[in-house]
């Protein structure tokens, strides 16, 4: 079964994206920080993070580098945040995100992209 790490500090996201996940055959740990996150890919090794930027302790785009500086891994990054400035998207394609999806977002198109990202 393929795993995939939801991120986000919104009790209300973490319930509907984990229930939309599993419904498409995932395996869901979820983290409600980024120090949380760090934890659970070292343990967990997901396919993929759903990953939140404005959070408590550690952010995103902080989480998103540490996933990318370690060689023995192959996770894909997906930011989910509210922050849909221009500035805020390069910033986090810059820290190494493979896609950035501004909330309020389609789940049709949030599925699709974990889909093609674990396949």
């Amino acid at each position: 079964m393929k795993k995939i790490l939801i991120v986000d500090d919104e009790p209300n996201i973490i319930m509907s994206l984990e229930f939309l996940m599993k419904k498409n055959g995932y395996e869901v740990f979820i983290a409600r920080d980024g120090s949380e996150a760090i934890t659970i890919v070292d343990q967990e090794v997901p396919q993929v993070v759903v990953l939140d930027i404005m959070m408590p302790k550690v952010d995103g785009y902080e989480v998103c580098e540490y996933i990318k500086k370690q060689k023995r891994l192959t996770t894909k990054v997906i930011f989910l945040s509210a922050k849909g400035k221009e500035s805020d998207i390069r910033k986090g394609y810059d820290s190494g995100a493979d896609f950035y999806m501004t909330k309020p977002f389609s789940t049709k198109v949030l599925v699709q992209k974990v889909n093609e990202l674990t396949n």
